[in-house]
């Protein structure tokens, strides 16, 4: 019966570590704990040894990562060489447009050292936001916020962003886009 008790209070101490980890993860910035209790539920945890793929760029995105500890790498495979883009550490994320789209994954992610990861696959999140629409709500505007930093991000500096979004404006922007098109084509 003592062992039994003991099992409850490690398992609950684990679930108040994810849950505190939860809720410093950017993606789930403005839910309440019983928001993210319900959130993590839906989670599975996986443990990977050093240089183990957890995705392989260009396969189907079907989950969410968010690292609980190790460190990961994130990278894309070009044509000649690996091109490292971010290392992810304990409470970040990555994976996320996977909750969005099905297209397939842009990079690469690798275990950089032993690394334990909590897993929110697509379904379950279709199915958690489903019922509970300000969950919804608000992880969706997280996700647009963070997708609109990696656009800042990718645009060059100087260059304004209405001229950007809104695409050439007269018949001379026109032609030379077109003419930079037709030419990589």
């Amino acid at each position: 019966m003592a062992k039994r008790r003991w099992l409850e209070r490690l398992r609950d101490s684990e679930q108040l570590r994810r849950l505190q980890l939860l809720e410093n993860v950017p993606l789930f910035a403005g839910l309440n704990r019983r928001q993210l209790g319900k959130l993590l539920v839906k989670l599975f945890e996986r443990e990977y040894r050093t240089s183990e793929t957890i995705f392989v760029q260009g396969e189907p995105g079907k989950a969410l990562f968010i690292l609980l500890a190790g460190r990961v790498l994130i990278c894309r495979t070009g044509h000649r060489a690996e091109e490292p883009l971010a290392t992810v550490t304990a409470g970040g994320y990555f994976g996320e447009l996977a909750l969005i789209d099905d297209q397939p994954r842009f990079a690469s992610a690798r275990a950089e050292e032993p690394s334990v990861l909590l897993i929110l696959y697509k379904s379950d999140f279709d199915d958690l936001i489903e019922g509970h629409r300000v969950i919804a709500i608000k992880v969706m505007g997280n996700l647009l916020k963070t997708l609109a930093g990696y656009v800042r991000k990718a645009q060059p500096q100087g260059s304004g962003r209405a001229a950007m979004m809104s695409g050439p404006t007269t018949a001379k922007d026109r032609t030379a886009v077109a003419s930079e098109r037709a030419s990589r084509d």
